[in-house]
């Protein structure tokens, strides 16, 4: 599932949403907000992010929340933990850049799982591990973000010089909100990587994600 969702560049008008978890959360409290989310439109995948947590709690996590992401058709990565990822049957993990190399995650996940990498603004890191199998690079943070401190502060304009150099594809995270999406959009982002945004939205997640796919179809280039 993660290599049909996340391997094969979309078109360039096509555009996704990535969602990733809050970096703590109780699986059966967040499992129907996840749902909502869910169903209030098109989502690419699913990034569960538990920094912090030991492997009981990721695995009891997954056990919970990956089933209602198969039962929509989305894939569901694992933050920083490709070794759970190949346990627990995920579609794949994203490692950062104070995480393991990308030669190490693939390694533990196999060929046919997706690994994401971290390239924050680094256009020769993107490239380098592009060029080692990575299935998609991100970008970021875009903008001002209480998430994570961010390391990098790139211009949309890298998304549009990665799109042009490669059909691997890009993700951009950080600050990412349906009102700020559009120069992302029409920059060449493939995927849009989205925390609170999402899960902090006083309408809730399912208002969220819609208004995230409104916006980003008014941002696609005509």
């Amino acid at each position: 599932m993660a290599n049909a969702e996340m391997s094969s560049k979309p078109s360039g008008d096509h555009c996704r949403l990535y969602l990733i978890t809050p970096d703590a959360l109780d699986p059966e409290g967040f499992a129907p907000r996840l749902t909502e989310a869910l169903g209030g439109g098109d989502v690419a995948c699913v990034q569960l992010r538990l920094k912090e947590a030991d492997d009981d709690v990721v695995r009891a996590a997954v056990s919970r929340l990956m089933p209602l992401c198969h039962e929509h058709g989305v894939a569901f990565l694992i933050n920083d933990r490709p070794d759970l990822a190949a346990e627990l049957g995920a579609d794949g993990s994203h490692v950062g850049g104070d995480d393991m190399a990308y030669e190490d995650a693939r390694a533990l996940v196999g060929a046919d799982a997706a690994v994401g990498v971290s390239c924050y603004d680094s256009r020769h890191g993107a490239i380098e591990v592009a060029d080692k199998g990575a299935d998609y690079v991100a970008f970021g943070a875009f903008f001002p973000t209480a998430t994570k401190t961010p390391r990098a502060r790139p211009d949309p304009s890298i998304l549009a010089w990665w799109s042009e150099l490669t059909v691997v594809p890009c993700v951009a995270i950080g600050g990412i909100t349906p009102e700020n999406c559009a120069p992302l959009v029409a920059a060449g982002a493939n995927f849009l990587a989205v925390v609170s945004a999402v899960w902090d939205r006083p309408e809730g997640p399912g208002a969220a994600v819609s208004a995230f796919n409104e916006a980003i179809e008014r941002a696609r280039p005509s």
